[in-house]
């Protein structure tokens, strides 16, 4: 049923790898756009507000990496395991340009 539900979607190869691995890039870049702006912020309130969401961003990037790395997705300490993993990711890309 579930395959039948991603063909639908036209997600017919994705897998929870491909996902979570754009999950984890994701997350990245709202901690890096997060810290970005709370240089360009001038009011002491919104600096706030924004530091807030940092430590919900960094703490969502945590959660993120730890789920993937105890899935064997993510060897953040292996740079060898770590690049195989993204080249099996992007061969995961390529495949699903082809369905």
């Amino acid at each position: 049923m579930t395959n039948i539900l991603q063909n639908l979607a036209g997600m017919g190869g994705m897998t929870e790898q491909v996902i979570a691995s754009d999950f984890l890039i994701s997350s990245k870049s709202a901690v890096r756009n997060i810290a970005f702006a709370i240089t360009e912020t001038s009011t002491p309130e919104l600096r706030a507000a924004l530091r807030d969401q940092l430590r919900a961003a960094v703490e969502t990037h945590e959660r993120i990496s730890s789920y993937i790395s105890s899935k064997g997705y993510y060897h953040p300490y292996d740079l060898v395991d770590q690049i195989n993993v993204r080249l099996q990711d992007a061969q995961a890309a390529l495949d699903l340009q082809k369905q």
